[in-house]
Order: structure tokens, then C-alpha cells, then sequence
């Protein structure tokens, strides 16, 4: 290392955008960076490129000359595709002489179970810790959401780091404090970051705001077809009261992006609206699918999140769904008359919809604290994203108080604030799900979410009949209304053809 070269803070792994622009977040914070990326040009590139940014920038040829740059112990992050390559890169540094005491930190979308598998096997070799990273290019840029789980001790070397360049909010408010451009970072305000448990909690925190992200995309898609199929209105329209959903309850970084793509011309073809000219169809990483599939396993109703995993699989069957347009016949959407009563019964419709996928959320991480023997502060995990991440919204300041009034909150829909908005709205929300239904305009999320309310709110559901079924076709038991939880009974069904004592089922 040249001795014109001050020792680096902390090293970073992996130059594609998000590792660009967080190394640059890093080094306007006054830290002393180093990088590295397997493409040499890539690296040296970046260099040329912010040869004038604050803070010490130094590209790295080789791993060992990489390693050599750092203080010890080094602090490494690693932004490179979830799965294998974690472990190539890994394996890749002890090669290149990574000590035990060196902290690597896994800042992709990883699967959480990856990561307490990977703690687990380097635990000799090396401190391994996962953090998710949420904020797109702009806020690893400016100031990401950040979501950090590991050993608590190795939490302290990484700690400074992620609170100087995580997002701000007001202290008071909640709302993320403006202002950061190159080389101007922030300051003030409470860092969206907090520890949040050991080994694989960060990713799987990580991993749930994804899973919300997906039904809360869902749910402003399907407002705005509602919108304008309902009423006939062109894009620049509906730019128009999305923006103004921004000024309210709605306000979101989710419905501001909406108002400015809805408004937005197409380059091509000035005369239309961008978004016309965009294919319905669209894509995904995983990590929905990941969420979805978590609550299967553990048995928790996060049917909106799937019911938006799914939706987006059936967004992918362009050609097969413009052949079955041509074929099947449904409802044809005709203009509703009261513009300004539906438009608001939407804006209800979406406001209690919205809270009833936080709920299902943060019911999932309530399970996965059980399952994984992870504690979670809920109230802390609703403030880190208030700021820096895709979903950060005003309603994240309700959440945060609504876990500080009380840490034990069974259901999200139960507490005073969430009760009163969601019976507010109930009777517009119901009236926009009708309509849907009869005017042939498929909104999954909306009605998904309505029976998540209407499911959980039922005293007596219709399962003692499935359960009566099951007992019937394949002797699973049943519990009984006059008797104590957990005694189980079974009838000798009066059926001539019924096998005795059968044992299979659902």
C-alpha cells in the first residue's frame, strides 16, 4: 500500500449500482473506502469517474492488495447476486488471507436461511453478518433503510457506519429529512437502521418489506385501473389525484412515484402517456415469493402478499390472457356516475387494504420471532422504514406508535388508531370490491385483503365443516365447542363404503 494511501474504514465488494452508489454514500461520510470488483475495468472506471469525491476512494486490483488496504479488523461488505457467489466471494477472501476477526457483511437480498447457514459455517473463520439494504440506487445513494442481523458484538464495528449513512427522519414527525446531494449528506435527524436480532433476522426483515411491497405496488396498480376504467380518466389525470393521496393519509414514496409516471409522456410518442405504452407484465426477483412461501410454512394468513406474488405471475401470461380475452366473456366496465364519491371510496378502499397487508406482515415477523428464536422490536422495525426504503410512508409514524403504546399488539388492526381508519372506511371499501366484482375488473389484492379483515373478525368460521370432513375421510379428529382446547374426538362416520380407520387425507 503507498504511503500516500490512508488504511481504509471499511472495504466494499461488488461495483454494480447499488455498490456504486453505496460506496459513494460511505465515502461522503468521511470514511476511507476501498473497493474491489471481479471486472478490473469496472473498478478503475469508478474511480476515474468520482476521482473528486470526499473521503478517501481507493480501487483495489487484487484481493490481496484489497485486504492489505484495510484496518484491522476489516469491516467488508459484500453487493454481489444473492446465492452462490456469496460463498465464491467468501471463499475468495480467506484465500486471500481474511482473518477470523474480520467482519463480512452479506449486504445483498439473500435468503435468510442462507444467512444463518453462513454465520454458522465461517463462524472459525471469520464474523459473518447479513443486513438488507432497501432504497433503491437513490437511496443507497443518499441514505438507505438498512436492516442489519448478526452477532451483537460484531454489530458494534459496523454500527457507526450504517447509522452515519442510513436515511434521516424528524424526530418528531417521522418524515424523512430532504436535502442530500453529493458530497452534502445529511445530518441530524434518528438513522433508519437499528440492530434487529441475531444470525438471520436482518435478511428476514428484509425480506418481509419486500413481501409488503409487492401487495402495496399491487394495491396502487389496482386503484388505478379501477380509476380508470370506472371513470374514463387518462393518465394525467390520475397523476393528478394520486399526487393529491400524497398530501394525506396515502402520502408515500410508493404513491409520489405514481403521480410523476402517470403524468409522464412518452419519448417516443409525445402525444401518448408512458405508461400506455408499457407491457403489462411484470417482473420479479424472489423475494415475494420467498415471503409468501415463509408464511405457508409457518401457517400464518399473509393471503394478500401471495394474492400479489400471484398476480404478478399472471401478469407474465401476456399472450395467453390477450388469446382468453378474445374467448371468455365477463362483465364489460361501464362509467360510473359520482366522480368524486368514487374516487374517495377508492382512497378508503386503498387506505384500509394497505393496513390490513402491514398487518399480515408484521403478524408473519411475529411467527418467524417464535420460530427462529429471534426478539423483535416491532415498533423499532416500523421506524427504520420511514425513511430510505420503497415503502417509507407517513403511515409507518402510526405504526411505529402504535407498537410504542403497546409492544404486545396481537394484530395491527387491533389498535385504536388502525380500528377507527379501517371502520371509517369499511362501507366505501366494500363498495369499491363490489363494483370490481361486477364490473369484470379483476382487483386480487383489494379482495384478498377485505377477506383477510372479514376472515379475522369472524368469531365462527366455516372450518368446522372442513375439519368434520376431514375426520370423515380420514380420521383426523375434531375438537369440540363443550369441550377444553387440545381434547380431540373422533365419530365412526355411518357410510357402508367407508373404510375402516382410514389414515389418509388432507
Amino acid at each position: 500500500m503507498s504511503d500516500s494511501v490512508k488504511p481504509a474504514d471499511v472495504g466494499l465488494i461488488g461495483l454494480a449500482v447499488m455498490g456504486k452508489n453505496l460506496a459513494l454514500n460511505i465515502a461522503d461520510h468521511g470514511f476511507n473506502i476501498a473497493v474491489f470488483n471481479r471486472t478490473t475495468a469496472v473498478m478503475q472506471e469508478f474511480i476515474r469517474e468520482n476521482s473528486s469525491t470526499p473521503g478517501q476512494l481507493t480501487g483495489c486490483e487484487t484481493l490481496p492488495l484489497f485486504l492489505a488496504t484495510l484496518k484491522k479488523p476489516r469491516v467488508i461488505i459484500i453487493l454481489v447476486k444473492a446465492g452462490p457467489a456469496i460463498d465464491t466471494v467468501v471463499s475468495q477472501l480467506l484465500a486471500a488471507g481474511l482473518e477470523k476477526d474480520d467482519l463480512v457483511i452479506d449486504a445483498g437480498n439473500s435468503l435468510w436461511t442462507d444467512t444463518i447457514r453462513r454465520e454458522k459455517q465461517y463462524s472459525t473463520q471469520l464474523k459473518f453478518f447479513g443486513s438488507g439494504v432497501s432504497g433503491g440506487e437513490l437511496g443507497a445513494r443518499f441514505g438507505p433503510s438498512l436492516m442489519p442481523g448478526g452477532d451483537p458484538a460484531a454489530w458494534k464495528h459496523l454500527e457507526p457506519i450504517w447509522r452515519a449513512i442510513a436515511a434521516k427522519v424528524d424526530p418528531k414527525t417521522g418524515q424523512p429529512i430532504p436535502g442530500a446531494a453529493p458530497g452534502k449528506p445529511v445530518t441530524g435527524g434518528v438513522p433508519c437502521t437499528a440492530y434487529l436480532g441475531p444470525d438471520g433476522a436482518g435478511h428476514y426483515v428484509k425480506m418481509v418489506h419486500n413481501g409488503i411491497e409487492y401487495v402495496d405496488m399491487q394495491l396502487i396498480s389496482e386503484a388505478y385501473y379501477l380509476l380508470k376504467h370506472l371513470l374514463k380518466l387518462n393518465p394525467a389525470e390520475l397523476g393528478d389525484i394520486f399526487a393529491q393521496w400524497n398530501q394525506g393519509d396515502l402520502d408515500s414514496y410508493l404513491i409520489e412515484i405514481t403521480a410523476d409516471i402517470l403524468r409522464q409522456r412518452d419519448p417516443v410518442k409525445p402525444r401518448k402517456f408512458l405508461v400506455d405504452m408499457v407491457l403489462d407484465a411484470a417482473g420479479q426477483k424472489g423475494t415475494g415469493k420467498w415471503t409468501a412461501g415463509s408464511a405457508l410454512d409457518m401457517g400464518v394468513p399473509a393471503n394478500s402478499i401471495a394474492e400479489a406474488v400471484f398476480a404478478r405471475c399472471m401478469s407474465a401470461l401476456k399472450e395467453e390472457r390477450v388469446s382468453a380475452a378474445r374467448q371468455l366473456k365477463g362483465s364489460k366496465p361501464a362509467r360510473v356516475s359520482g366522480k368524486t364519491s368514487i374516487i374517495e371510496a377508492v382512497r378508503q378502499a386503498l387506505y384500509c387494504s394497505k393496513i390490513c397487508a402491514y398487518a399480515q406482515g408484521f403478524q408473519l415477523m411475529r411467527q418467524a420471532q417464535e420460530e427462529y428464536h429471534w426478539t423483535f422490536d416491532f415498533g423499532t422495525i416500523a421506524s427504520i422504514w420511514r425513511g430510505g426504503c420503497i415503502i417509507r410512508a407517513r403511515f409507518l409514524q402510526k405504526i411505529t406508535q402504535a407498537y410504542s403504546r403497546n409492544p404486545a399488539l396481537t394484530n395491527l388492526m387491533l389498535d385504536p388508531y388502525f380500528k377507527k381508519a379501517l371502520a371509517k372506511g369499511q362501507r366505501q371499501w366494500r363498495q369499491v370490491a363490489s363494483l370490481a366484482i361486477q364490473q369484470g375488473i379483476a382487483a386480487p389484492a383489494f379482495l384478498s385483503a377485505l377477506a383477510y379483515y372479514d376472515g379475522y373478525r369472524a368469531a365462527v368460521s366455516p372450518a368446522n365443516l372442513i375439519q368434520a370432513q376431514r375426520d370423515y375421510f380420514g380420521a383426523h379428529t375434531y375438537e369440540r365447542l363443550d369441550a377444553a382446547r387440545g381434547e380431540f374426538f373422533h365419530l365412526d362416520w355411518p357410510h357402508p363404503q367407508r373404510p375402516q380407520h382410514q389414515t389418509t387425507g388432507a
